[in-house]
């Protein structure tokens, strides 16, 4: 009964998500409540929603202050000489310009907000590319491949969902994933050069100059001058690679990092209260919208392993898997990973899916762990998906179709997640 009442839950939720019947947040609060009550847990609901509240309280923490700190950075400036440098070293070459574009989009999606990338990006190279002749459509697919294996950042979306529902920190889950995004961002550097080749071969290099000032325009152009802070670019660069040294170190906890971090950028850029009102109040529809879905994901995470259907779940699955591949569910996952969250939403796969994933390998001694790390392994191909918006935003801003995105780039974005899967099975990052 339980398990029929699992995949009940999961089957509506997704189906309800996905056919927009209801958004991914109200949905995760309404479902489980619904299927607890049918269950007759009724009594019990309260306390297993609380469970999961604490449980996600410090993943929905850090991803708050991760937004508004690097929300600052973009505002105050910190990437606008490094968009001015790369366009004026790239000038008319179409290799140096398509490794520029990967420069940049990997440097952008430190904020983890694909729209923003894409802003930033598309802004400050398609009026370049127009100029020498190369195809925007490269632009739009050197941006989605470089966003994509950034993704995985803890404050992307997709890392922060994962640890969500298996309960799981940043030391534990994304830590030990970084050498195999390292590899990731390689093969993103490498498609550029490869695009960047038949370019070249194409339309030759162009002899144009484009000069400091008309770089530092276009850069300007992303975000109002009145909040620019040139004067504390070298200030907030060591901040920031203090902040990530000490994310990975663990010096402290995540979270507590991020709120530290926050309220040091807030006070050197914008010392007075009414800058720092207005600052926030610019970010807080993207914080809201991702915040209030990690909560409500802990009442669904929370529902589910507090009724026990996880665990009948679980058990029904294995009862279907050949017990040969049991111990390679760490690689089934992985190689899973790029078709389930292409096909479905992140909140479908990490909220309804992975958790009775990593239920059923616990029983073939695969930790969940394991599990959550080769989850991430796939997202590559998430971006080019239908159901993310931002990708909308991409095309529109170059131009293009997105059709004409998907044919052109999905074997890249294949490539990204096969290299990922590949480096995390030599590294020891997942078991094999």
């Amino acid at each position: 009964m339980l398990a029929v009442l699992g995949y009940g839950m999961i089957i509506a939720f997704m189906y309800l998500i996905m056919s927009k019947r209801l958004s991914a947040l109200i949905a995760l609060i309404v479902i489980p409540v619904i299927f607890a009550l049918i269950g007759g847990f009724g009594k019990s609901i309260g306390s297993m929603m609380l469970d999961g509240l604490k449980d996600v309280a410090p993943t929905g923490i850090m991803i708050l202050f991760a937004i508004l700190y690097f929300g600052i950075m973009i505002d105050a400036g910190l990437f606008d000489p490094i968009i001015a440098k790369i366009l004026k070293v790239v000038k008319g070459d179409p290799v140096k310009i398509a490794i520029g574009t990967a420069l940049l989009a990997v440097l952008v999606s430190l904020d983890g907000d694909g729209t923003t990338t894409y802003m930033i990006t598309i802004s400050a190279m398609l009026p370049l590319y127009k100029r020498i002749g190369m195809k925007p459509l490269i632009l739009a697919g050197i941006a989605v491949s470089g966003s994509g294996v950034m993704n995985l950042l803890p404050w992307g979306g997709p890392t922060a969902r994962a640890m969500t529902a298996l309960h799981l920190n940043v030391s534990e889950l994304f830590v030990p994933v970084i050498p195999s995004m390292i590899c990731g961002v390689l093969f993103v550097f490498f498609i550029a050069y490869v695009l960047g080749k038949k370019e070249r071969k194409r339309i030759g290099i162009a002899d144009i100059d484009v000069d400091q000032s008309i770089a530092e325009q276009q850069a300007a152009a992303i975000e109002a001058i009145n909040v620019k802070r040139p004067k504390c670019i070298w200030i907030n660069f060591i901040l920031t690679a203090a902040l990530l040294i000490g994310l990975i170190t663990e010096v402290l906890p995540a979270p507590v990092l991020f709120m530290i971090g926050f309220a040091i950028a807030a006070m050197i850029n914008y010392p007075s209260l009414e800058q720092q009102k207005e600052r926030i109040t610019s970010y807080a529809g993207n914080a809201l919208s991702v915040v209030s879905l990690i909560f409500a994901a802990g009442i669904f995470t929370g529902i589910l392993s507090g009724t026990k259907m996880v665990n009948a779940m679980a058990n029904v699955l294995i009862s279907h898997i050949p017990a040969a591949l049991g111990p390679h569910f760490s690689v089934i996952t992985a190689v899973a990973s790029a078709p389930f969250t292409f096909f479905m939403s992140n909140d479908a796969f990490y909220f309804g899916v992975l958790p009775i994933i990593a239920k059923t390998a616990a029983s073939y001694g695969v930790s969940p762990v394991d599990i959550g790390r080769a989850s991430l392994l796939g997202l590559p191909v998430h971006l080019l998906s239908p159901l993310v918006p931002s990708t909308y935003l991409l095309v529109g801003m170059v131009g293009e179709e997105f059709g004409d995105l998907q044919r052109k780039f999905l074997k890249w974005a294949c490539g990204s997640a096969a290299v990922m899967i590949i480096a995390a099975l030599i590294l020891g990052v997942i078991s094999i």
